[in-house]
């Protein structure tokens, strides 16, 4: 019986796992990267590549290595437990070559469409483009895999900023940015505590004469290291803790993990106390 081919679209995390789990299906996965490189996201550059997802130099993961790892594939005990892009891209290297991942994946190739077989209803087919050195080819694929992610292009609603064109200095989003430098002796507001914007603040705050961090509303700030030296993701994510959902009213589980956090920083002093409760938000991670 003849294997179906599977299109696999990108060559970042994603990709290489779906290649991976197709062979494993006994299909056949040609994976298409448009780059000359896999790693996608954590793959760092100086300068900002169009049509790819971007980080900053300093970017560390907030997953702990126990948590973000491959079931199949454990992180050598000596990395950090949070680590570096590059670590993370080296990991990715390592997972490849030792499942024979690359020699599925076609560098330099560009997907430019993908639509369904005129007999898609009976075949299940798909019609794939690419192109590659200026040249297009047409493939047809039993199933396809869009692993491309979702962080390539940012979000920047300047309607929500009025008077933002009339702004002499310089804005921008934190795909652009890389390094602190250019922030030297001004004046900058960050807006956002989410990751980047809390990485930013602090980050450029050493360099700059001055840093605002602008949140519409409070923030639970949770720090990478908990009781003990442990990963608090490692800790709040046990076996343990699972059941303790279970038997335990969610107030109590609140007031327990908001402890946890205030033992760092009062966050009601520092003006960061928000409205909703600290289980709301890691029960959505």
């Amino acid at each position: 019986m003849t294997k179906k081919r599977i299109a696999v679209i990108g060559g970042g995390v994603s990709g290489l796992v779906s290649i991976k789990c197709c062979l494993e299906e006994g299909l056949e996965p040609v994976c298409f990267e448009r780059t000359d490189d896999i790693g996608g996201l954590w793959r760092f550059q100086e300068n900002r590549e169009e049509g790819r997802a971007s980080i900053y130099k300093s970017v560390i993961v907030t997953t702990s290595k126990e948590i973000m790892c491959f079931s199949d594939y454990p992180i050598p005990a000596h990395f950090p437990n949070f680590m570096h892009n590059s670590q993370v891209l080296e990991y990715f290297r390592m997972y490849a070559k030792e499942f024979d991942l690359g020699k599925y994946i076609r560098f330099k190739t560009t997907v430019c469409s993908v639509k369904k077989q005129p007999d898609f209803p009976t075949s299940g087919q798909w019609e794939v483009v690419t192109e590659s050195e200026g040249k297009k080819e047409v493939t047809v694929f039993d199933g396809v895999m869009v692993c491309t992610g979702h962080h390539t292009n940012a979000h920047l609603p300047l309607e929500s900023f009025p008077g933002i064109e009339k702004f002499k200095g310089q804005y921008f989003h934190s795909r652009d940015y890389k390094n602190p430098e250019s922030f030297s002796g001004k004046r900058v507001i960050v807006i956002g505590i989410g990751n980047s914007g809390g990485d930013l603040a602090v980050e450029i705050s050493h360099t700059a004469k001055q840093v605002f961090l602008s949140i519409r509303r409070g923030s639970w700030i949770m720090n990478r290291v908990g009781d003990h030296g442990y990963p608090f993701d490692v800790l709040l994510f046990s076996r343990f803790k699972h059941f303790l959902r279970k038997i335990v009213s969610q107030s109590l589980l609140n007031t327990y993990l908001e402890r946890q956090m205030n033992q760092r920083f009062n966050h009601e002093m520092y003006g960061l106390k928000p409205k909703h409760r600290a289980e709301d938000i890691t029960l959505t991670k």
